[in-house]
């Protein structure tokens, strides 16, 4: 009669095990991307394939825009001083915000403005700026600020915790914007000198792309708040700036790869003489591997910059990265350690004459998880300066040797297999 008893413990852990098991995959279905292996067949450069490589990313490129790179601490010197001469809107959206020095200048600088009768939105990822302080806050919102969380935890979001908003924007006026790397945390102010000061780069815009950026505002604020925003305080008419091209990518349809994702790719696959890349978490996916091995036999010059794990500030990262090193140094590619600071900018230049820039980390979580925002930006001046940054950092990296990787320690190995296994959560 043992069969009509009930259940015993075992079973009991199996069926809530199983039903455990059964909720983390429907909560990851839930908003994951897809991921399909993208394929390109090119022979036109990457300067005659603008209008593709925006509209493949769901975008527009606009002529007519003026561009400034804007690197390490000087950065929010310009960011604030604009941030003060505005007369009617402040756009803030950031995911890393730590109570400090640099978050008390720019919540000084967004409560002047509200209380000038600006209108301040601030939009802040939830997990990102946790450890923002609860002073600042409560200083912005009663100076008039309106700030918002993206995906704060609660049961209705649940199936969204995983995707984070992973932007770096100010837009001022609607005539003016910022993207990049910064963040609002005390490491990113000086000139990457040393372990305690990191490097970044953002650049600031003017011109007609200044309405696409303010577009990708709008998408998290009017999804968080319900609020639809319009007129000459936050879309004015645009004159042009510049001669400089350029478009935007940052939307991620739940059916199709995230358009920064397609937007790298496809530069890769297109790119004709070199391959720049500067990045402070560079965990390829096997297509993309494949991609710059191609790129190499067709007499591409690729090369990787990015911190080692003494100098990143999450060791981890790099690890799992170094998995894949030794069929990157296979297929041709040149990585460089750089382990003095960490190095935060997301930056590839293609050819000389193109160059993507913005929040997007060369790994699955920026990829295919988190909202991000990525410029390409065609211009040999621009291109320049992001290369020079390059040739300035590189100098003082370590180049890895394929012969001596393949010699490490079996037990280095099995540890960077081990993170890797869980790359899109890092």
């Amino acid at each position: 009669m043992s069969e009509f008893l009930e259940p015993g413990p075992p079973l009991y852990t199996a069926l809530v095990v199983g039903f455990i098991a059964v909720l983390i995959l429907i909560i990851w279905s839930t908003k994951h991307h897809v991921a399909p292996k993208l394929k390109v067949d090119c022979d036109f450069p990457v300067d005659k394939l603008i209008p593709s490589l925006a509209g493949l990313t769901l975008g527009t490129a606009v002529t007519g825009n003026g561009v400034e790179v804007l690197v390490n601490g000087k950065f929010f010197d310009v960011m604030l001083q604009s941030i003060a001469a505005a007369t009617q809107s402040v756009h803030f959206e950031t995911f890393l915000w730590k109570e400090g020095a640099l978050g008390q200048r720019l919540a000084d600088a967004l409560c002047a403005q509200a209380r000038a009768g600006r209108q301040v939105r601030v939009m802040l990822d939830a997990n990102g700026s946790r450890k923002m302080g609860k002073q600042a806050l409560r200083q912005m919102q009663a100076a008039g600020c309106t700030v918002k969380f993206f995906h704060k935890w609660s049961v209705r979001n649940l199936g969204v915790m995983n995707n984070r908003d992973h932007r770096k924007m100010v837009i001022i006026d609607g005539r003016e914007a910022f993207v990049g790397g910064h963040c609002i945390v005390d490491s990113w102010l000086g000139e990457a000198q040393d372990k305690e000061h990191y490097g970044d780069v953002s650049v600031r815009l003017h011109g007609p792309i200044v309405h696409s950026i303010q577009s990708a505002f709008s998408e998290h604020w009017t999804g968080q708040t319900g609020e639809l925003f319009l007129g000459d305080d936050t879309f004015p008419a645009l004159a042009p700036a510049g001669d400089i091209i350029i478009h935007a990518a940052f939307a991620a349809p739940e059916r199709s790869a995230p358009a920064v994702k397609i937007l790298h790719h496809t530069a890769i696959c297109v790119a004709r003489k070199r391959i720049w890349i500067q990045n402070p978490y560079f965990i390829p996916e096997p297509e993309a591997i494949d991609a710059f091995g191609q790129a190499v036999k067709r007499g591409v010059d690729v090369r990787v910059l990015m911190p080692s794990t003494s100098g990143s500030d999450n060791p981890m990262v790099q690890h799992a990265g170094h998995r894949n090193f030794e069929k990157l140094l296979r297929n041709g590619v040149r990585l460089f350690e750089y382990p003095h600071t960490l190095l935060h900018q997301k930056i590839m230049t293609v050819d000389g004459k193109w160059s993507a820039i913005g929040s997007a980390n060369f790994d699955d979580r920026s990829f295919e998880t988190n909202d991000e925002i990525t410029l390409g930006i065609l211009d040999e001046g621009v291109t320049g300066e992001l290369d020079a940054l390059f040739e300035k950092y590189v100098g003082k990296a370590s180049e890895i040797e394929l012969e001596k990787w393949r010699k490490r320690n079996p037990l280095l190995k099995l540890r960077d297999q081990v993170f890797y296994m869980f790359n899109e959560m890092l």
